[in-house]
């Protein structure tokens, strides 16, 4: 069936429901190239001013879903789950999830991104492994994950190719901040990914995406009703990112501390939320019988890191790269530390070289930011709090100017608690 692209225009526009038939032709419509970006770009402004009913929102993410493949793990033999995170700084909870996870016997297909701006991103980090490589054919990806369990590498081009379309369109068209497209955006990859359970992370605070925990709330319920309406049992954390977590934001820095992870150790936040992902994970795929915990103490989840990290090319006992140059910021003031921002950490990492302004521009491994002590804990005037890590000294400058304010010593500020709510489909 065709439908004429300005009458869909209009009708979005002036407040009408589409039906299914009309955002299946426009989806389809657009990818193939029927429909120019300027009309398309009109519809989204539309939706972004007008939204989409729950109704609407799900045919139009099938269709994005349908523009491509669903890739089916039914041969893998085992349950399959999948997590994504909604992005922010330090965030490398997917590094020791993804091996944890497999360890107590669930596979995980997880296809990662590249960071953009403040917040990082899987591949990027993964990739200053030496060796290690994000592209893994269909072939070599369907067999790690029945030999190793878990594989992270980055998306085909034949999984929702109308998000990759949409996604560039929204971009350079002022329509990103819409929880219908930013849901659909992130579950039609998902749900095209074939996984039996699916766990969202949703970020809230400075530096997440939504900065409320009301909006984060929003995306959650509606991001869980699609994959629930999709047949993937889907249950979301909201869970804080007004500082960052971790010690380390980067790429090498936080391999490392994902390394610590592993290794029985790391920092008490990574720990926890890690934990409480795998087990939502583990929960969604019916494996409430095993303890992730033990895994990590047993050395499991390190055996099958160690084993996905090479069955991708890279040597999970090289050393990392190391930066050209480091500068500390010191603690201003003795007492507890309230407030560790976490976008102005996140903008700080970037500046030093860890992140990107656009898709096509190159990351320094060893650029980052580490820091000494966490919100909560007592510091003492003049202590070594901050450390930048960069490839090229030029670039401190900028990044410190990034922290102006960032740091808080005995002021009111009151942090989120790291796990703010559950929400899981009626």
């Amino acid at each position: 069936m065709s439908f004429d692209a300005i009458d869909v225009l209009r009708a979005k526009r002036d407040g009408a429901t589409l039906s299914a038939e009309q955002i299946r032709w426009i989806i389809g419509a657009y990818t193939s190239g029927a429909v120019p970006d300027e009309q398309m770009s009109a519809l989204l402004m539309a939706v972004f001013f007008r939204g989409l009913s729950p109704e609407e929102l799900a045919v139009w993410t099938q269709a994005m879903i349908d523009s491509g493949e669903r890739k089916d793990l039914s041969s893998l033999g085992r349950p399959t789950a999948d997590k994504h995170s909604t992005g922010g700084v330090g965030d490398k909870i997917t590094l020791p999830l993804a091996p944890l996870v497999a360890a107590c016997g669930v596979a995980v297909p997880q296809l990662s991104g590249r960071g953009l701006g403040h917040t990082g991103g899987t591949l990027d980090k993964l990739e200053s492994i030496p060796g290690w490589r994000a592209d893994v054919h269909e072939e070599a990806y369907l067999a790690q994950l029945r030999e190793v369990g878990a594989v992270i590498c980055a998306a085909g081009n034949d999984l929702a190719p109308a998000d990759k379309k949409l996604y560039a369109l929204r971009d350079v068209t002022a329509t990103v901040e819409s929880i219908p497209l930013i849901a659909s955006s992130i579950m039609s990859k998902k749900i095209a990914e074939g996984a039996d359970a699916l766990v969202l992370d949703v970020k809230t605070g400075s530096g997440a995406f939504m900065k409320e925990p009301d909006l984060s709330r929003e995306l959650a319920r509606t991001m869980v009703g699609l994959g629930e309406a999709a047949g993937v049992r889907t249950v979301a954390l909201v869970t804080a990112m007004d500082r960052p977590l971790g010690r380390a934001a980067g790429n090498a820095v936080e391999v490392a501390e994902s390394v610590e992870v592993l290794a029985g150790g790391g920092p008490d936040d990574v720990v926890e939320l890690t934990l409480a992902l795998a087990r939502e994970m583990l929960a969604g795929a019916g494996r409430t019988d095993v303890d992730p915990a033990e895994a990590l103490r047993d050395g499991r989840a390190m055996d099958v890191w160690r084993r996905m990290i090479a069955a991708q090319g890279g040597d999970p006992d090289a050393p990392l790269p190391q930066p050209a140059e480091k500068h500390v910021v010191n603690a201003p003031a003795t007492g507890t530390l309230t407030k560790l921002d976490a976008f102005a950490l996140g903008v700080a990492a970037w500046r030093l070289g860890a992140g990107r302004a656009r898709k096509e521009d190159p990351v320094s491994a060893a650029a980052g930011v580490t820091w000494t002590a966490g919100v909560g804990e007592q510091v003492t005037a003049g202590q070594p709090l901050l450390e930048l890590h960069t490839d090229d000294p030029a670039r401190i400058e900028r990044a410190l100017a990034a922290l102006g304010g960032a740091i808080g010593v005995d002021t009111d500020d009151a942090p989120l608690p790291l796990l703010i709510d559950r929400i899981q489909g009626t």
